[in-house]
């Protein structure tokens, strides 16, 4: 395959190896049959929204799949990270990593809440239990942490901190829906976790979100909260704002976890692919799967260091240039954007494992769009960027001239 690629590598003059961008987040389909005769249902109900049957069995799905008491479905998982942090009484200052998408910090900051950012712990993209200690103070009042690319962060480390500290702590699971922490499913820890069902997620339904929790009380707050605080119809108990999922979103979500398997299955091909092309590339680290637990496989993230002669934003360019949609997930990171770098001018002295990570990051296309071959011809074109590593970056030194 080099020797059919190699005359073609766009970046240095040939050709793009796809006539089509391949983009990363390209969104899982289900049936859409079983979609349109959903969407039919409803149209002959005239139910459209309002806590109606689809929303309701979504629910219960959810629920019975993470294994959680209850599953509370919201029109995104934005503001389902608003009112589940509300619900539980984080003010204040609420700690948080910056290595995550910015909607984590601004759902605190929404609530005029301040993040509290937390480094990485070394060699992974996940919140440094550690950090929690050393930034907890008399003025914070939960912890948000994140369970990035389908991957458990330090849930027992984290755990124990914030029991010792009395501190509440909501997991942002966006990315980690279908995927277990050492046995137990992602949904069961802390008070709560979010999960999204954005049209880029393993799991869609357009757009939308829920809060998984095994506490009762809790539950029948987040009911109140995404209602209006309505507990029935002339009655408000609670102050609330409109966080309902509506039933099309429903009848998406329903039809795509009815495809649940198929959809792993297909990520864990590509995947697989993507491992075996890349084994060897000099200076590429796959962040890998632990397979002994339950993965979506819905992530593929690479780190680009100085061994492969190339910086992450050159091996970018490079995929760039032959119709390879790939993305600097989380660049530059929330600390490095507005209102926090305003805020926290000098964050990044705190953050140097963030920091770090945030200029080597790239995720690749996958998911069902994307065909194994398609992966395949990726990871050999990352293979045979980092052999022309010195042509890439005098290729590129010369177009930033020419600027």
């Amino acid at each position: 395959m080099s020797a059919v690629l190699k005359p073609r590598l766009a970046a240095l003059g040939g050709t793009p190896a796809f006539p089509r961008a391949l983009h990363v987040g390209t969104p899982n389909l289900g049936d859409q049959a079983r979609f349109l005769s959903r969407m039919a249902q409803i149209l002959e109900r005239r139910c459209l929204t309002n806590a109606g049957p689809l929303v309701a069995e979504f629910e219960e799905r959810l629920a019975d799949f993470l294994g959680v008491k209850h599953c509370v479905a919201m029109s995104n998982a934005t503001v389902a990270l608003e009112i589940a942090t509300q619900s539980l009484g984080f003010c204040d200052e609420v700690i948080t990593p910056s290595m995550t998408f910015v909607a984590t910090a601004h759902a605190l900051q929404w609530q005029q809440i301040t993040p509290i950012f937390g480094d990485i712990a070394p060699g992974t993209h996940h919140l440094d239990p550690g950090q929690i200690a050393r930034l907890a103070t008399p003025r914070t009042t939960g912890i948000l942490a994140v369970n990035l690319w389908g991957r458990a962060c330090d849930l027992d480390g984290i755990a124990r901190i914030a029991a010792a500290r009395g501190l509440p702590v909501v997991y942002d699971s966006s990315h980690a829906f279908g995927c277990s922490y050492r046995g137990t499913m992602i949904g069961s820890f802390g008070e709560a976790e979010v999960f999204s069902f954005h049209a880029t997620k393993f799991i869609n339904s357009f757009e939308g979100g829920a809060v998984a929790t095994n506490r009762d009380d809790l539950a029948e707050k987040l009911r109140l909260m995404k209602n209006f605080g309505f507990a029935g119809r002339d009655r408000v108990d609670h102050v609330g704002i409109n966080g309902k999922m509506s039933e099309a979103h429903a009848a998406m979500g329903l039809t795509n976890l009815e495809s649940i398997h198929e959809f792993i299955a297909h990520n864990r091909d590509n995947y697989h692919a993507y491992r075996a092309g890349l084994r060897g590339v000099p200076g590429i680290r796959l962040v890998e799967y632990d397979e002994s637990e339950r993965c979506n496989f819905q992530y593929i993230v690479i780190e680009v260091d100085a061994g492969s002669g190339l910086t992450r934003d050159e091996l970018l360019s490079v995929l760039e240039a032959e119709n390879v949609d790939a993305r600097r997930y989380f660049y530059p990171g929330c600390h490095r954007m507005e209102p926090y770098r305003s805020y926290f001018p000098n964050a990044g002295m705190l953050l140097p494992n963030t920091e770090s990570a945030l200029e080597r990051v790239l995720a690749l296309p996958t998911g069902t769009a994307l065909r194994l071959e398609q992966a395949q011809r990726i990871a050999e074109l990352v293979r045979l960027a980092v052999e022309a590593a010195p042509a890439v970056r005098l290729r590129t030194r010369a177009s930033q001239r020419d600027r």
